[in-house]
């Protein structure tokens, strides 16, 4: 076995939107990288691949040609690392929690009896650990943001009639379980799909959601509604269904929660429209970070005490 190296590029690196753009456009190799042994780690923040150099010398050019990326090697410090990531130390939101499932989810396509499945697999369970003994918790997570917004966009206990929600993945679902829909008379998932995602939601027996498709939206107008975009799985069709559907629906705001815009302000015209990139939103990003960076230190520090710990006999049976 050749050793372990690791090649990555995040949003700490280059613009974030440059990062989320090429992010989109590698997540689809992830099952073909893993095949040959190779962890692609591909969210709205980072690209990054792990695995042996041998594998990792054939990648596709389109991942790392081209960009500037840092290396590391060995087994250590790739588990520091991914740990690192998964306790959120390295998210533009610090402190948010949907991270670590996001690198869970990428471990799935890995062969779990290769070195690199079982390091980031204990890297990840490791960051978690520490980010709950901590206390490293986002103040201004993704569905604290959204509420504040519609906080704004509904002063003086004016009522909002409907939230609607569109993407229906690890995002949607979060926020939906988090209750940034109780306010609303009703929350609307809305899917291209809506029966597959029924099937998906029959665990769901605590909360009550409707299912639409996009081109039902907008009749009749709803000026007191919210509309918030979780999902990145939008090609140009969908794109322009989106965008009439909400230029019909005219919402008192949208906020896009998709790391690379699914709509531009020209496309919605007049529409109150709030991406992750608007100062509106940066903002409540600052704050959560600046809050959280005083226990940094202490984070990092855990971590590293508990890899140190495991290191002799962990490392010794995975490389």
């Amino acid at each position: 076995m050749s050793k372990l190296v690791g090649f990555y590029r995040d949003h700490q690196m280059t613009a974030p939107l440059a990062v989320a753009q090429q992010s989109a456009q590698v997540k689809p190799l992830a099952a073909d990288l893993a095949r040959s042994g190779i962890l692609l780690v591909a969210t709205c923040a980072r690209v990054e691949v792990y695995g042996e150099e041998s594998a990792l010398s054939n990648i596709d050019s389109t991942i790392i040609s081209g960009f500037s990326y840092e290396r590391i090697e060995g087994a250590a410090a790739i588990a520091q690392r991914l740990a690192e990531i998964s306790s959120s130390a390295h998210s533009q939101i610090l402190g948010e929690n949907y991270i670590s499932d996001q690198l869970a989810k990428a471990l799935e396509f890995v062969d779990p009896n290769l070195p690199i499945f079982q390091i980031a697999r204990f890297a990840i369970d490791t960051g978690r650990a520490a980010r709950r003994r901590q206390r490293f918790i986002a103040s201004f997570n993704y569905d604290q943001i959204v509420r504040d917004i519609i906080a704004d966009r509904f002063p003086d206990g004016e009522l909002p009639n409907r939230l609607y929600i569109i993407g229906a993945g690890m995002l949607g679902r979060g926020l939906i379980r988090s209750g940034v829909g109780k306010r609303f008379r009703s929350t609307v998932f809305v899917t291209r799909n809506p029966k597959n995602l029924r099937k998906r939601l029959r665990r769901w027996t605590d909360i009550q959601v409707a299912l639409m498709r996009p081109a039902e939206i907008g009749y009749p107008r709803e000026p007191q509604s919210i509309v918030v975009i979780a999902t990145a799985d939008v090609n140009d069709e969908y794109e322009a269904t989106l965008q009439d559907a909400l230029l019909r629906l005219e919402p008192r705001a949208i906020v896009d929660l998709s790391s690379v815009p699914v709509l531009s302000g020209a496309a919605v015209g007049k529409l109150d429209y709030v991406s992750m990139y608007d100062e509106e939103f940066l903002r409540f990003i600052e704050q959560n970070n600046e809050r959280l960076a005083p226990k940094l230190p202490l984070l990092l520090s855990d971590i590293e005490a508990k890899l140190r710990m495991a290191r002799s006999d962990f490392y010794a049976s995975a490389t």
